[in-house]
């Protein structure tokens, strides 16, 4: 028996754990890391990512900072888009 490439349906289902976006991060070691699954599940430590105000950030400006980007591609015409496209380009290839 020979051995076949799997299938895409196998691919898309064995796929590599993503890192954890924020919270608490996890330890390598094996006994640290089984001492802070212990501390999360008895609620000695939390396993959520930090709120705006426990991070130092003004809740305002994180909100408007989220929406910055895409509220600067709608308002962007398509010429100075290819205007800062262009210079991206002089300024990347021209070193």
């Amino acid at each position: 028996m020979s051995w076949r490439k799997p299938t895409s349906f196998f691919a898309a289902c064995i796929t590599m754990p993503k890192a954890p976006t924020g919270g608490v991060k996890r330890p390598r070691d094996t006994n640290q890391l089984a001492k802070l699954m212990v501390d999360i599940l008895t609620g000695q430590v939390e396993d959520r990512e930090p709120t705006p105000e426990e991070r130092g950030v003004d809740p305002a400006a994180s909100a408007m900072g989220r929406k910055g980007g895409p509220a600067r591609a709608a308002s962007l015409t398509s010429e100075r888009r290819s205007e800062i496209a262009k210079k991206a380009a002089a300024k990347r290839w021209g070193k």
